[in-house]
């Protein structure tokens, strides 16, 4: 009897919240909404099947399910831990591979009309970060739209390249790039459920922030996305892509190539027995070793990167990203989809890195910064902070905003627009003066964009950083302003205080942005700006000595995109060593963990 009370009490509650449009039947199962700052969250929806066991390093399945959902805690991708933008820990691991789960946010649980969607790709390197850390709330209830968020692979269970793979698969599978993949499966589910929500299938705007801006670049080059979206923001983000032979195999010494697949199987058979895998060839014992291996065994390898080295990522597999490249690529009328596309990046891209490198910084204990147990964060050389900051953001903007715009223009889309973030309102404290010392840096944007600061870790830490202010309102009310308003309809418009924002249009070098930034700097800009602008540039800074204009110009030419150092270091008049560099750049590779 007690049973059936309990039984009929869900089956009427389920009801109720069906009627109040709580309860969503998607493709996936059904969902119940949770209520949080008066926006309807869905949280933790299986958008594809767990990518476990023969289904490692496949393209994702579409989930098929009629079960309740329930939301699973820490359930983000394999990854290191970290509290910058990524999933803490104390594990040396953390995540795990059942991770392809998305949310939504809804500003009401009235359906009547169909709503733009906002579908938010995180950032962290495609190494680390989840989809839980952004909270849209504000934004969503702010401006009537819907977003969702989800979780992709990460790392080397994301992106991963070995003939034990890829030579006995077919179609998606052939693909190097998983990670890739499940963002364009999140998207077909989108399209597929997400009216059931309140949204409009037919408008669609991806939008991430660094490697989520370089997945928004992604999918702009991928055939297999479209149809999926018809609108595109990339925040700080980039173009580099490898050859699946050099991600497998190099021929020459890169940043990533102690990490190419090759080379990690090498440590993996030093590591573990295949010769009990009886009767079968080795390239075949090699996969079942692959497929069988824990996610923790497999990951191990992975720890030992030193901060200088990267892992082959995305791939011009001719499967998801085309054979020339991401960068070629975006200026192919025949390859990219053609919709209306935001880029930009930060005036400070690097601040976030070079404020925690030894290098440039230093910690003393004042007497207050002991009492709060916070250190005072000194800059050993501003001059030479500011230099390397200046140069190493503007190759960002380059590499980020000027080239896939002008690549994107040369296909005839004429629906471009570019921003600059600049705002930098923070406090200045006796501990430190973050306006110097973060200024308008690496994802500083984001807590402006959702109207939520939790990202920097929350009160009290997110007051220092981002004191209440006129300012920081304003460039936070403009930025959702801009973004919604692009996704409604295709352009960002006008700011509060109609200042427009301005198609892209580069001509003789000179290209045009927006300044997103307090009420008295928000402005449309014109500058011109190249490598050979920058280096002639540097040549005559006095704020830094010989060697380290090398260093920046190895990092100018080489991070955050191909390596273009060959064809670029002759614009500078001066002779570097570019093994010289390398070896700075080792040498001084100690960061501090505040």
């Amino acid at each position: 009897m007690k049973l059936f009370f309990i039984s009929t009490l869900i089956l009427g509650l389920s009801h109720f919240l069906y009627a109040q449009n709580l309860t969503i039947t998607t493709s996936s199962g059904y969902v119940n909404a949770t209520k949080h700052n008066n926006v309807y969250i869905y949280e933790d929806i299986p958008y594809a099947q767990p990518p476990i066991g023969n289904l490692r390093w496949k393209g994702p399945r579409h989930n098929k399910s009629t079960e309740l959902i329930i939301p699973k805690e820490d359930n983000f991708c394999i990854q290191r831990p970290s509290n910058l933008g990524g999933a803490e820990g104390t594990n040396p691991i953390v995540g795990m591979e059942d991770c392809l789960y998305l949310d939504v946010f809804t500003p009401r649980g009235n359906f009547d009309e169909k709503l733009p969607v906002m579908f938010w790709i995180h950032g962290g390197g495609n190494t680390s970060g989840l989809k839980d850390l952004y909270d849209f709330s504000k934004m969503v209830k702010k401006h009537n739209v819907i977003v969702v968020r989800a979780n992709y692979r990460l790392g080397p269970f994301g992106w991963f390249t070995h003939p034990a793979i890829q030579s006995f698969q077919e179609g998606d599978d052939k693909s190097s790039n998983f990670g890739t993949l499940d963002l364009i499966v999140a998207l077909e589910w989108i399209k597929n459920n997400i009216s059931n929500f309140g949204g409009d299938h037919n408008n669609v705007t991806i939008f991430g922030e660094s490697a989520g801006g370089h997945n928004v670049l992604s999918l702009l080059a991928s055939k297999r996305a479209s149809g999926l979206f018809s609108k595109a923001i990339s925040m700080s983000g980039y173009t580099t892509s490898i050859s699946t032979a050099d991600a497998y195999k190099p021929t020459k010494k890169s940043s990533t190539s102690n990490y190419s697949s090759s080379n990690v199987m090498k440590k993996l058979l030093e590591k573990n027995d295949i010769d009990s895998y009886a009767g079968i060839s080795l390239i075949e014992k090699k996969r079942d070793m692959l497929l069988s291996i824990s996610s923790e065994d497999f990951f191990q390898i992975y720890l030992e990167r030193q901060t200088y080295e990267e892992l082959p990522l995305l791939t011009s597999d001719g499967v998801v990203i085309p054979k020339i490249g991401l960068k070629n690529a975006l200026s192919k009328k025949e390859l990219v989809n053609n919709v209306p596309t935001i880029a930009g990046s930060n005036r400070d891209e690097v601040k976030l890195w070079l404020a925690t490198a030894r290098y440039f910084v230093d910690l003393d204990y004042s007497f207050i910064g002991s009492l709060l147990r916070i250190p005072k964060v000194k800059l050993i050389d501003y001059d030479s902070f500011e230099a390397f900051n200046f140069y190493r953001s503007s190759a960002w903007k380059i590499r980020g905003v000027d080239d896939p715009l002008r690549s994107l223009a040369k296909t005839g889309n004429k629906n471009l627009y570019a921003y600059r973030y600049d705002w930098d309102d923070h406090r200045r404290l006796v501990v430190a003066d973050f306006k110097k010392l973060i200024g308008a840096a690496h994802a500083t944007e984001i807590p402006l964009l959702t109207g939520n600061a939790d990202l920097v870790g929350g009160y009290p830490l997110s007051d220092l950083i981002y004191p209440p202010s006129f300012s920081k309102r304003y460039t936070s009310k403009n930025m959702m302003q801009f973004w919604t308003h692009f996704a409604k309809t295709g352009s960002p418009g006008k700011s509060t205080n109609s200042i427009k924002w301005e198609a892209y249009s580069s001509k003789n070098g000179n290209s045009n942005f927006l300044v997103l930034d307090k009420k008295k700097h928000l402005k449309m800009e014109i500058e011109e700006l190249s490598f050979k602008s920058l280096s002639k540039e540097l040549m005559n800074d006095s704020r830094v000595n010989d060697l380290e204009k090398c260093v920046i110009l190895l990092q100018m030419f080489t991070f955050v995109g191909n390596d273009l150092y060959d064809e670029n270091i002759g614009n500078y008049p001066k002779k570097c060593l570019r093994e010289e560099s390398e070896r700075f750049l080792k040498d001084n590779a100690s960061f501090i963990e505040y």
